[in-house]
């Protein structure tokens, strides 16, 4: 009889010990998979669970959390939800995060392992939602939208010493807040706005590239200074006009008068077509591929945290498309926050900063979890070049194209640049704008900015980047010297 009960006890705790091991594996080696399973319900319960943790734009909340009383209890409100849904992005029940609200998803839901306290690491219940603290300044992002008032186009401006985004802006723009539920009423919101033609979802400012067209000369003129291609920005160079392009018969024209021979000094002031295209024909592919990397062109990788799309630049080309890539068309594309990469770059005497939007994440009661600190991206141009292109950029605004830029008591320089858009060059041009501004007491730029407006409502001869993007830059750099 012993025997039996002893075999009995054994069976029984082998079961048990079958039990347990299957409980560890449920609890501990499948949790992950099991979390992640479109039918539990449980995680996306206890995700809607409890209010989401807030963007912060200058100390104050642009985000916050509504309660429902329904099953997934928290939608997501926003306030000045157009104003800021370039920063960030939206939080949907139904669409998932964008943006912001899916690069500091973790910390913002409550399930980033560094919101946990120390004694609490084994435990995976889940945190108040923490908060991200971004380095943008209101005064500025108003400026930003209020200047494009509607307009396709977008704003992005930075702090050229450390690389902070102080305006990212997009227009036309949307209410995330309509995204956030998951009613009826969302999917409807959801289909109005991607068959919008004039898509407000698109974040013009990071994902959208055009053709930089003159404001991109900048790049071409660094090259050229640092490639020893010019030593003397007053000296005439050898560049005719009409300039043939290199194995074709077809000539580039000019849209200014007095380019023949011009100095780069001169080419860059008047925006001659012919010197800069001659010069980055120079400078050759190799070299201006060099100097257009330093810049941050065609870097799949840069994130701000949210992903950036590529500004191009072609890596294999013929001559005439050299040239006509060197004044910022044929496939040479940017992101709006490019070309205000360009104008940080020389602001900050050549070196580049690495662009940031979220300063830090903290706890629910404010104590930092996470902080980005300003750090080196590229040295884009040597530091005499940056001198060099300083002043030229100046005398863009004192006496060139920029002229609209001017901003009494203050140093500003800047480039215009009109791009090419459509088949045939049908459409109306692009017009850009990129500039820096500094006050007559600092040590150094402010602020770096670059417009875009896509579809300035004028006659084609008047579209310009001085015309239409010039003034909103200067709305913008007048936001920063203020603060």
């Amino acid at each position: 009889m012993i025997r039996y009960i002893r075999r009995a006890a054994a069976c029984c705790l082998l079961l048990l010990v079958a039990l347990l091991v299957n409980a560890a594996r449920v609890q501990v080696l499948q949790a992950d998979a099991l979390d992640a399973n479109p039918a539990n319900r449980r995680t996306t319960l206890a995700r809607y669970g409890q209010p989401r943790g807030d963007v912060l734009v200058d100390g104050d909340a642009v985000t916050g959390s509504k309660d429902t009383h329904q099953p997934l209890r928290y939608e997501r409100t926003y306030t000045d939800g157009p104003l800021y849904a370039p920063v960030t992005g939206y939080a949907s029940q139904v669409y998932g995060t964008t943006l912001i609200e899916a690069a500091e998803d973790p910390v913002l839901s409550g399930t980033s392992p560094l919101l946990k306290p120390l004694w609490g690491g084994l435990t995976r219940k889940r945190q108040p939602g923490g908060d991200a603290v971004t380095t943008i300044r209101a005064t500025m992002q108003r400026a930003a939208y209020r200047g494009l008032a509607g307009k396709r186009g977008a704003v992005a401006a930075l702090e050229p010493a450390t690389g902070r985004i102080l305006a990212l802006v997009s227009s036309p723009s949307y209410e995330p807040g309509q995204l956030s539920g998951n009613g009826r009423a969302v999917k409807g919101a959801w289909s109005a706005l991607n068959a919008d033609p004039d898509q407000p979802m698109l974040n013009r400012a990071i994902r959208q590239t055009y053709p930089p067209g003159s404001a991109f000369k900048i790049v071409t003129a660094a090259a050229a200074l640092d490639a020893g291609a010019v030593t003397d920005v007053n000296a005439p160079t050898t560049t005719p006009d009409p300039y043939v392009l290199p194995g074709t018969s077809t000539t580039l024209p000019n849209e200014a008068d007095g380019c023949a021979k011009a100095s780069l000094a001169y080419a860059v002031v008047v925006s001659c077509n012919t010197v800069m295209a001659h010069l980055g024909v120079k400078v050759g592919l190799a070299g201006m591929l060099e100097a257009v990397g330093r810049f941050g062109f065609n870097d799949t990788r840069l994130r701000i945290p949210s992903g950036v799309a590529k500004s191009n630049f072609d890596k294999k080309m013929g001559p005439d498309q050299l040239a006509l890539s060197s004044i910022g068309q044929f496939d040479t594309t940017a992101t709006p926050l490019q070309m205000a990469m360009v104008a940080a770059a020389v602001a900050n005497g050549g070196e580049l900063k690495y662009p940031y939007l979220v300063e830090r994440t903290t706890t629910a009661h404010s104590t930092t979890v996470s902080l980005n600190a300003p750090r080196a991206y590229r040295q884009a141009m040597n530091p005499a070049t940056a001198a060099r292109l300083q002043q030229l950029m100046v005398d863009v605004v004192e006496k060139g194209t920029g002229t609209n830029a001017a901003i009494p008591g203050a140093k500003v320089g800047g480039k215009t640049g009109t791009a090419q858009n459509g088949v045939g060059n049908r459409g109306h041009p692009y017009a850009w704008f990129i500039s820096w501004a500094q006050a007559p007491d600092a040590a150094q730029p402010a602020v770096a900015v670059a417009v875009v407006v896509e579809d300035a409502e004028a006659n084609r001869a008047d579209i310009s980047g001085g015309g239409d993007a010039a003034p909103i830059a200067k709305a913008v750099m007048e936001a920063a010297l203020r603060n």
